[in-house]
């Protein structure tokens, strides 16, 4: 390259018109180069054209037509040559030349392609690219790609495989266990001392795609003056190609009869995705090998977040089935639903002037329905979570620990990742590296990189402001709904009487409010989405790794607000600031704040995050499966014309979907948000766990159906963990401690029902002299005056429904109007209070400690697996250092041959 050339800059850019191109220039985005991947064709050079063959009608075929150089990754565009006109020709023009550019910098680069027409559209190619070997082991060497040295000879670890557990593992003789091999960063110049059985099977077809897409993100494809333009994703953005992926290697569900062709497609199918196998253990390291360690981790984790959620869910069932059979016996249900007890207590209007008096016993089957939830189950069921919460994670790490030794991860983030090309693009500024304490290219400064991250948060905080504006939007919903359906929903039940006891305001009004709640949430994830992916573009992190992290915390932000919210609301705040009848406190001074029933919230909670759970599953499934498979059914209905044609696997693929740019961050999103309502909230929804459990049993059947199905083959890419999403479940954990406690203290009727068991159930506060829940509902019911309202609040006399009424009762611990602190909180409500957070300190630190002894107890990477790592780096390190002395001894003994003569001739010595 030219001195003029190594002074070039390079750049991303759109798709522009040539009049545009002194605007682009203002807001170029340059980078240094450093990599030997960036050369390219100077204007006025001749440019190499990629050669155009036939098709040899072999559908299942991996190769060149010479069935030698295999297939590393494919490129198509559409020549619109015959149709453009006018303005739309000049934009096929310079579509066309920064295609030719952009192939022959990659022919020049080393690698050979191959163009084929389509047999579908006469208007489309295909390009094939092959990395031959040599330019193998460069791209190998610049991604610090691990290879074997030699087969490992340690002992292997145990494995729990034997003529019961085989019926929940893939066929042996299908997936047989792949050989381990010790392992090592690739050098070239060290290629002998590498276990090199088969040059063409050394690099897997995995590795062989990502390469071949590294060099296609870093191909220069202009030059504009002394700027250089590159990358594969800014020309499928401006339209110079239509796709660029690699190939599946058969169909799905056929068997490809080439003897080359492992069929690993075929065999994931049939032993994986296939909804037969939902029983059945993930075929981890096939998954790996065919889609890359990013893909293999999302599965093992999912896969492992499963088999725990199993044990959650058995809890979780027997808390639900407990509840359930001893609803009928709770006493204090009972009571609400006794004629004599619940029937005769006059309850106070739960809105202004439209809302008569009610009895307590016409909410006899929510009080029912609350006794499933609320009870002493829940209490040790909410424990249970805190602990298991602990241990799914602290055994993930042992696991993950295993994978990233397995699959050779270890170190990959501090060695193998390289820059985004978007970051490496816009690299203009200078900065003095602190570790090698040399000058490198940073694309801003510490002030344009303060302003950027300023610029991300502000606009977060924004979105956040409008969820929360949106909550409220929906609890004003909820007031002044409740005052409708407290109006008039009882008059117009009166012909469905079965349902009249089912159908309370409260309930109402929380359904109603959940589906509106869950419609406004769906909506605002899809605008934020754009908005999230805009500003983390905006900040311009430095590699894959850091983009997707800086992503994940934005969306989780927004998404914990978003989806969490409601449930806080009526967790922490419903019926928490209520006032009473004759002084209630109002929302915008204009609506009444809503009240509990008598049982409390923890019902409307339940319903919330049901109708919450349950949506969001099913509208996640219809995306995940329907929106592929329609578009799929689409596109082979186009071609149903030349369905007669022997179609090639490069063209089959393509009419499949793109997986997308963010590739498994929703998937990784779905399960995190799941993970938060069966963590956070779990103490008012045992069932929870339950729901999870299904769900996840179809969502890892439906996940490896759509990608090895509907989708292409996605680029492999190394992982070494969940990233980020690893500290959010850690956080998510430590937060569900606090508001399990919170809903048991604040939201059940749990601490005030034990004060009253334990305290004033008998003597000097009851005539009894055994604890009994007897008399409960009365104890937790002030009295109010009916004289006591005031003009706003008071009820019309015209639906009172009740004549001479002179108290009500409504929920909460307050002096009777005989009292001369009439309406002030009672003892009693201090007594509580106290209770409650009493409660709350000690279960937390009780939770806490336990949850730290297990942490440490429990190591990160097993003893077994310490051994192993250390004796395979001791082995590795001999193999190498013996191979350099092996290297060393051969380069010196020319030298040492010419040495020996003149120390064997004394008169060479006298000549010296």
């Amino acid at each position: 390259m030219s001195e003029t050339e190594d002074n070039n800059i390079t750049e991303l850019d759109s798709d522009i018109e040539e009049e545009d191109v002194e605007m682009t220039l203002m807001s170029d985005m340059v980078y240094s180069e450093g990599l030997p991947t960036y050369k390219s064709v100077r204007k006025g050079e001749a440019v190499p054209k990629v050669e155009l063959t036939e098709f040899n009608n072999n559908p299942d075929s991996l190769f060149f037509n010479d069935g030698k150089r295999r297939i590393d990754f494919i490129l198509v565009y559409e020549d619109e040559s015959k149709t453009a006109t006018g303005k739309k020709a000049s934009v096929y023009r310079r579509k066309l030349r920064r295609r030719e550019c952009f192939e022959a910098s990659l022919m020049n680069m080393g690698v050979e392609m191959e163009a084929i027409q389509s047999v579908v559209d006469e208007k489309q190619f295909f390009v094939k690219m092959h990395l031959p070997f040599d330019v193998l082991c460069t791209y190998a060497e610049v991604l610090h790609i691990k290879l074997p040295i030699q087969p490992n000879d340690l002992t292997p670890r145990s494995f729990s495989y034997n003529c019961f557990t085989k019926h929940f593992y893939p066929d042996r003789e299908l997936i047989a266990k792949e050989t381990e091999y010790f392992t090592a960063p690739f050098r070239k110049d060290q290629l002998e001392y590498f276990y090199v059985k088969d040059r063409e099977q050394f690099f897997t077809p995995a590795m062989r795609s990502r390469m071949a897409y590294y060099i296609l993100s870093r191909a220069p494809y202009d030059v504009k003056g002394n700027v250089k333009k590159f990358g594969i994703s800014k020309l499928l953005d401006g339209g110079v190609y239509k796709a660029a992926y690699p190939l599946h290697d058969c169909r799905f569900n056929v068997k490809s009869e080439e003897p080359d062709c492992p069929n690993e497609r075929y065999l994931l199918y049939n032993e994986w995705a296939h909804p037969k196998n939902f029983y059945k253990m993930q075929p981890l390291n096939l998954i790996r090998k065919y889609y890359g360690e990013k893909i293999g981790i999302y599965f093992a984790w999912l896969g492992f977040y499963t088999v725990m959620l199993t044990l959650a869910a058995a809890v979780g069932l027997g808390c639900f089935i407990y509840g359930y059979t001893t609803r009928e016996s709770s006493t204090w249900s009972k009571e609400v639903c006794d004629p004599l007890i619940g029937g005769k207590i006059i309850m106070c209007p739960q809105c202004d002037i439209d809302c008569p008096y009610w009895r307590l016993n016409i909410t006899c089957e929510s009080s029912k329905r609350l006794c499933i939830f609320d009870n002493f189950g829940t209490l040790v069921f909410a424990v249970f979570m805190s602990v298991w919460v602990t241990l799914f994670l602290e055994f993930w790490k042992r696991y993950q620990a295993e994978l990233e030794h397995e699959w050779d991860t270890v170190e990959f983030l501090q060695q193998e990742e390289q820059p985004r090309p978007e970051y490496e693009a816009k690299c203009v500024y200078e900065r003095l590296n602190p570790v090698t304490q040399t000058t490198e290219k940073v694309p801003y400064t510490a002030c344009g990189k303060c302003m950027r991250v300023s610029c991300g948060i502000g606009t977060v905080a924004f979105w956040i402001m409008l969820i929360i504006a949106s909550v409220v939007g929906v609890i004003v919903y909820r007031l002044a709904m409740f005052m409708v359906f407290s109006t008039k929903l009882r008059s117009g039940l009166k012909d469905l009487e079965p349902f009249k006891e089912y159908v309370t305001p409260q309930m109402a009004t929380s359904i109603t409010a959940s589906i509106i709640s869950f419609a406004i949430i769906m909506l605002l994830n899809q605008l934020y989405e754009r908005v999230a992916i805009w500003i983390t573009d905006f900040e311009l992190p430095r590699t894959r790794t850091e983009y997707e992290n800086s992503l994940t915390l934005k969306m989780f932000l927004f998404q914990f607000v978003n989806f969490y919210s409601s449930c806080f609301y009526i967790a922490f705040f419903k019926g928490k600031i209520v006032g009473y009848p004759g002084k209630p406190v109002y929302w915008l001074g204009a609506y009444r704040n809503e009240e509990c029933d008598p049982g409390g919230c923890l019902t409307e909670l339940t319903t919330q995050l049901a109708i919450i759970m349950t949506g969001k599953a099913v509208v996640n499934n219809i995306q995940e499966v329907l929106m592929p498979w329609v578009k799929n059914l689409i596109s082979r209905h186009c071609t149903q014309v030349a369905s007669e044609k022997v179609m090639p696997r490069w063209e089959q693929d393509y009419q499949l979907q793109p997986l997308g740019k963010l590739g498994l961050f929703y998937e990784y999103l779905e399960m995190v948000i799941q993970f938060g309502f069966v963590t956070l909230f779990v103490a008012s929804f045992p069932l929870a766990p339950v729901l999870a459990l299904v769900n996840n049993l179809f969502e890892i059947r439906v996940d490896a159906w759509k990608i090895t199905t509907q989708f292409r083959r996605i680029v492999p890419e190394k992982a070494q963990d969940i990233g980020a999403w690893q500290p959010i479940l850690q956080g998510v954990a430590i937060l569900a401690v606090v508001t399990n406690a919170a809903i048991i203290a604040f939201t059940s009727d749990m601490i005030p029902r034990l004060v009253y068991y334990w305290a004033l159930s008998v003597n000097p506060h009851s005539d009894s002299s055994n604890h009994t829940m007897q008399g409960f509902i009365n104890s937790s019911l002030s009295v109010f005056d009916t004289k006591d309202f005031n003009g706003i609040s008071k009820p019309n006399d015209n639906i009172a429904r009740f004549n001479n009424i002179t108290t009500c009762r409504y929920r909460d611990f307050r002096n009777p109007p005989d009292h001369p602190h009439q309406y002030e909180f009672s003892l009693h409500y201090w007594h509580v209070l106290a209770a409650k957070l009493a409660f709350m300190i000690v279960v937390e630190h009780i939770v806490y400690f336990t949850k730290f002894m297990l942490s440490y107890m429990i190591p990160d990477v097993p003893e077994a697996l310490k051994e192993q790592i250390k004796r395979e780096h001791y082995l590795t390190q001999v193999i190498l250092h013996e191979a350099n002395i092996k290297h060393f001894t051969e380069r010196m003994k020319p030298i040492a041959d010419n040495i020996q003569p003149q120390i064997e001739d004394p008169e060479l010595d006298l000549a010296f």
